[in-house]
């Protein structure tokens, strides 16, 4: 067995273990050209869409099946640990792990992926290309998500972008080349940002390495250690979205389809927030314990921004992507916070806001499929003739304003009591830190409220007097995103048992830095 290979990795492959997580990434993407070599006719979605829906539920079962079977939550360590040599010449290994920063995201990616697919049910046009993008989406996004080599970590990050772009650009609306394009330019350039900070990370030791886990245990310090934290933060905080980089996001979420806005805010934002715990922070300590501060003033600029922002949108959609902007504001925050309380609130944030916002992209996916309308003054009155549509959304926007019973609630409270419960900020920095981030809870029920009574009340519009309402289908996805947002909401435990060992691990080990910076400890290895 290699020397290198972590401790965590004795239960790997040379125990005869499967190779679940391969399985996990490589299922979906394996199945794609046989949807594009399916016979008949290129339009007809029925063969391809059952296909793309089999293939992502076996997918999500699996997931489930082995995060709940095979995956200890109560260790900080690297499971189900795969190593095999690629392109040795490269230093480029197929290395697969979980720990709890991943395992979580990774089944709210399957779960999102697999109910966008199902929400695609009017997708007339080359649905077997369209269907095929989804499969090769979900597999890059597990692979960013469970990847332990940097390389194949910034090849799955940037795989991932290819379908995205062509979601957009092929089945978005009327300025879908502009938004499409907008997307990529900025994801591109982040993206170089990105992988020269690794590879700077790479060469910065006695020897050359691309495992993560390895770069970890460098953490350099520094002024080295602070370009490099730059360089992230910028390249992740493009996807996150961070003001001010995030002008992308509402121009794709006006352009794409439901389903397609449904995976941009359930699972490409939180790549960005992922990135950060893996890189920024379990990579960089030092340099993260010194900017902490800041990214707490991002954060509380993007929670403010995002929502002041959202009052001006008269699209559906374009509000509910600055009312994203706002609450990955949060994730900031937390990530700020640099103490256990911080960093599984910002988790917890991931993992509330990817199922509201999917919710919500997806009900309004609902009503603009009946009404062909996303402008809000050319809507009214829906709640008659919408009603079942209409308290899915009101649920979606309620627990998006983090009413209690809610998994919003829970999350924003922990980043909050991560922040203020923090000896290393003075107690005015935490007060003043608290009060801004809190006109986000005031701005939000705000406009969502106003949006809600906007579209489904007041004089109803003739032309949309008579649609029909939400299908037996649109019914089961809908419940499937809310059931465990009401879940969370009352049984937080739910999802923090996944992920407490490793945010835990995580703040030990910042403190520890700290400790270091303030001169109360030696200097680390």
């Amino acid at each position: 067995m290699d020397a290198n290979l972590p401790l965590s990795a004795a239960s790997s492959l040379s125990s005869g273990n499967w190779p679940w997580l391969s399985l996990i990434c490589l299922l979906p993407a394996a199945m794609a050209p046989v949807l594009m070599l399916l016979p008949g006719d290129s339009n007809d979605p029925r063969l391809p869409r059952s296909i793309a829906l089999a293939v992502l539920l076996a997918d999500l079962l699996l997931m489930v099946w082995v995060f709940s079977q095979r995956f200890d939550g109560s260790s900080s360590a690297l499971q189900l640990v795969e190593r095999v040599p690629w392109l040795p010449s490269l230093g480029l290994e197929w290395s697969l792990a979980a720990d709890g920063l991943s395992a979580p995201l990774v089944v709210l990616s399957g779960l999102v992926t697999l109910l966008s697919v199902a929400a695609s049910w009017n997708i007339h046009q080359k649905t077997r290309l369209y269907f095929a993008l989804l499969l090769l989406q979900a597999s890059a996004q597990a692979l960013v998500f469970l990847s332990q080599d940097f390389l194949l970590f910034f090849l799955s990050w940037e795989l991932e972008l290819v379908p995205v772009y062509l979601l957009i650009a092929i089945w978005g609306g009327t300025q879908r080349q502009y938004a499409a394009t907008k997307f990529i330019l900025y994801t591109a350039t982040a993206s170089l940002l990105i992988l020269l900070s690794g590879l700077a990370l790479a060469l910065s030791g006695d020897h050359f390495t691309l495992n993560l886990s390895e770069l970890a245990a460098r953490s350099p310090g520094g002024t080295f250690g602070l370009l490099c934290y730059l360089g992230f933060l910028i390249g992740f905080g493009v996807k996150l979205p961070m003001f001010p980089l995030h002008t992308w996001l509402p121009d794709a979420h006006g352009e794409a389809n439901a389903p397609v806005s449904m995976l941009l805010a359930g699972v490409l934002l939180k790549m960005g927030g992922y990135a950060l715990l893996r890189f920024n922070v379990q990579m960089l300590p030092e340099a993260h314990v010194q900017l902490a501060p800041a990214l707490i003033v991002l954060g509380i600029v993007n929670i403010v921004y995002g929502a002041l922002n959202a009052f001006a949108q008269d699209n559906v959609k374009r509000r509910i992507a600055c009312s994203s902007v706002s609450h990955m504001g949060f994730v900031l925050l937390g990530i700020g916070a640099v103490d256990s309380l911080g960093l599984s609130g910002a988790m917890l944030q991931m993992i509330s806001h990817g199922l509201i916002a999917a919710a919500m992209f997806f009900v309004t996916g609902v009503f603009y499929e009946r009404t062909k309308t996303l402008s809000i003054p050319n809507m009214g009155g829906l709640a008659k003739v919408l009603p079942i549509t209409f308290a899915f959304f009101l649920a979606s926007s309620l627990a998006s304003l983090a009413l209690p019973g809610m998994s919003g609630f829970v999350s924003e409270i922990t980043v909050f009591l991560g922040v203020t419960s923090n000896n290393a900020f003075t107690v005015p920095f935490r007060i003043i830190a608290v009060v801004l981030a809190a006109i986000g809870l005031v701005l939000t029920p705000m406009y969502l409220l106003s949006l809600c009574r906007r579209v489904f009340f007041g004089p109803r519009i003739p032309a949309l007097a008579v649609v029909g309402d939400m299908k037996p289908r649109e019914l089961v996805i809908g419940l499937c995103l809310l059931v465990p947002t009401l879940t969370i909401g009352f049984w937080p435990r739910i999802a923090i048992d996944f992920y407490e060992a490793s945010t835990t691990a995580l703040a030990n080990d910042l403190a520890r830095h700290s400790l270091v910076a303030l001169g109360r400890l030696p200097a680390l290895g």
